[in-house]
């Protein structure tokens, strides 16, 4: 399954690759020449379905366990203060997906959406510290019956359109689709100092089927 905010992109990669191979296989006369170009675009018809397809998920954990909410890589964990919405010290964890992972966002926890806002920025490499407050990004706070969980949805160099289908009011389950990012980028959740954080460094999460952290009940 394509997601549906991402048949734009697909059609786009699809009609401009078409066009390539048609180009070359028309008017490159030698077919040790054409065909290996030709299969360049196919290649990139094939990585854009792959890129953008929405795996079957179901959410682990009980009522409160944090799940993640991208698939990726743990690249951050520390203590920070949190100064947009918790306004609080905290715990951060981070994730951070590369090219060939599920970009998918899907809700940590069950809840009301509590705050969102989008903000404008830059695009520097996703994993770098300053990404979190400098690139492009939105911010979600969703309120579980054991606290608030606040994360950020960042831009890495090449995307450039993060969804995010978070509105203030609403009631979410967690598992559920909450958005995706274009192209290689990364999230970072914030927890209270109390929760018990449940990966370490160096760890691949998977969306709705890893356990981040465990808020005290």
């Amino acid at each position: 399954m394509i997601h549906k905010d991402c048949y734009g992109t697909v059609l786009l990669v699809w009609s401009i690759s078409l066009v390539f191979a048609f180009v070359v296989l028309r008017f490159i006369p030698w077919t040790f020449v054409s065909y290996p170009l030709a299969v360049i675009p196919m290649f990139f018809m094939g990585f854009v379905l792959f890129f953008f397809r929405v795996p079957n998920r179901q959410s682990i954990g009980a009522d409160n366990d944090v799940t993640s909410v991208a698939d990726g890589k743990i690249v951050v964990i520390d203590k920070v203060y949190e100064g947009e919405y918790l306004q609080s010290e905290c715990l951060q964890v981070s994730i951070y997906m590369d090219f060939f992972n599920v970009h998918v966002n899907y809700w940590p926890v069950s809840g009301e959406v509590k705050y969102y806002k989008y903000h404008p920025g830059k695009y520097m490499l996703a994993f770098l510290p300053k990404a979190s407050e400098l690139n492009e990004h939105t911010s979600t706070a969703i309120s579980s019956p054991y606290g608030d969980v606040f994360f950020k949805q960042i831009a890495g160099t090449f995307a450039r359109r993060i969804v995010c289908y978070a509105k203030p009011g609403s009631e979410e389950i967690k598992g559920t689709q909450c958005g995706l990012i274009k192209f290689g980028s990364r999230i970072d959740m914030y927890f209270p100092l109390d929760a018990e954080i449940k990966v370490k460094l160096g760890d691949y999460v998977k969306a709705s089927e890893s356990v981040i952290a465990t808020l005290q009940k």
